[in-house]
């Protein structure tokens, strides 16, 4: 069951992640104070809300590289805070996930198999939180709001050139179960058609009459890079395994052939998609 980074607790390690991100905030305050500005008016000079350089000091939002840049700039911190963007950017995922986090991001090729919750590339802000929220033992606010900013992170992909070539098998029950209401449900149904709508993206439903599955082992990812290496991820709560011989790779790449083979096409899940849409 894939509860982890990929599809459940993606970005979210409390104990040290959430510490060191408080410890940024509390560095990034000081400098500002220093420098003299409030937190609006270091908004203006680098095109950020007021919110949202208080979210970032408060160690609730996760910082992009490029606001790193500018706040360092902005302060005249000299390159103490630019220092710590590769430590931030770690601190995106769980320790388990960075690796592939890594790989995923440079992707020429990417599908998956999902047969619990939607996979974390395809959720939407608001279906993410509310997996983040469902989490045992509970989350804080904070880990859940880093959770979600890494996820969403990660759909650069979706806008990356040259694109990736993506599909994803998806199995019926998943976009039956209505994590989060029926307006979140329905919000990550209109985000699966506007991707499987895009020329590089191919999405797929596995219905649950099929009398024939062969995924049954479980959900894994595939990826290729750019120097041809082929590669497949399997997650398990928060254990995962990232395989690069051939011996454990060509069969899942077997496996994921069967699979698209026995789930409808693209345009006919589309049209499937569409009609769950319409039930909401």
């Amino acid at each position: 069951m894939d509860t982890g980074a990929d599809s459940g607790m993606g970005g979210v390690e409390p104990d040290c992640n959430v510490e060191f991100l408080r410890s940024f905030g509390r560095q990034m305050k000081l400098l500002r104070e220093i420098a003299g500005l409030t937190q609006a008016q270091l908004g203006d000079l680098v095109g950020y809300g007021e919110a949202q350089i208080a979210a970032v000091e408060q160690g609730r939002r996760i910082p992009k590289p490029e606001l790193i840049d500018a706040v360092d700039r902005a302060v005249g911190a000299r390159g103490v805070l630019s220092a710590m963007k590769g430590e931030v950017a770690k601190a995106r995922y769980p320790s388990f996930f960075r690796r592939y986090a890594g790989l995923e991001a440079e992707a020429v090729e990417l599908h998956a198999y999902v047969n619990h919750v939607v996979k974390g590339l395809l959720q939407t802000e608001e279906y993410a939180r509310a997996v983040f929220r469902m989490w045992r033992p509970l989350l804080d606010e904070e880990a859940i709001e880093q959770g979600v900013s890494a996820r969403m992170e990660r759909q650069k992909l979706f806008s990356r050139r040259p694109a990736p070539l993506l599909s994803f098998v998806i199995d019926e029950h998943v976009l039956r179960r209505p994590l989060g209401g029926r307006e979140v449900m329905q919000g990550q149904l209109e985000q699966l058609l506007i991707y499987g709508h895009q020329r590089n993206v191919e999405m797929q439903v596995m219905p649950t009459e099929r009398d024939e599955h062969a995924g049954l082992a479980g959900p894994f990812t595939l990826i290729q890079l750019k120097d041809q290496r082929r590669m497949a991820y399997m997650e398990v709560q928060d254990t995962s395994a990232l395989y690069a011989e051939p011996k454990k790779v060509s069969p899942m790449e077997a496996t994921y052939g069967v699979l698209r083979a026995q789930a409808l096409t693209p345009r006919e899940s589309l049209t499937f998609i569409e009609k769950l849409l319409g039930e909401l």
